[in-house]
Formats: C-alpha cells, structure tokens, sequence
C-alpha cells in the first residue's frame, strides 16, 4: 500500500499497529495520534448517519436515494447547528 501511495503522489496516513511482542514506539504513537485526530472528525459524521438508519437505503430508483442521502445529510448539519448554538460556538 505504502508503494502504491508514493508512486502515486499520495502521502501515507495509514496508522500503525503495535504487537504483543513489539509495541509501538514513542514516535509511532505521536504520529497515530497526529493521523487520529483528523479520522475522527470524519467517522464521526459516518457513525452518526449509522445511527440515522445508515447508507442502506431501501428506495426504488436513484432519484429517490440521492434525496434519502440528502435528508440525512442537512438533518446532520442541522443537528451539528443546534449544538454549535447551545454550547454558544460561533459557526459562521
């Protein structure tokens, strides 16, 4: 994977994974720290479309999933504003 990143102009973000015999060093942990706190800022959204009924949806015709996934989606940025406002963060 780390091959096929580089030959294609990627940078690698792929966390490491320590052992039972090999834990991970100081600047291993630092790094999948660093790489953490951007992963969670997106499966966040992910889980919490999970909890809304998830990407499975049980539609006939495109039309109408693209309109499901919509919903969902302001009903999460909606939700997100609502917080923003009660913990008195600026979003705008």
């Amino acid at each position: 994977r780390e091959a096929w990143l580089k030959e294609h102009g990627y940078r690698n973000h792929i966390q490491r994974k320590g052992h039972r015999q090999k834990p991970l060093s100081e600047c291993q942990q630092r790094r999948n720290k660093r790489i953490a706190k951007t992963r969670a800022r997106v499966e966040h959204v992910f889980a919490s479309i999970d909890q809304m009924g998830g990407k499975l949806i049980r539609t006939v015709g495109q039309a109408r999933a693209n309109f499901a996934m919509t919903m969902m989606a302001a009903c999460y940025n909606l939700k997100r504003l609502v917080y923003f406002q009660r913990a008195g963060i600026k979003a705008f």
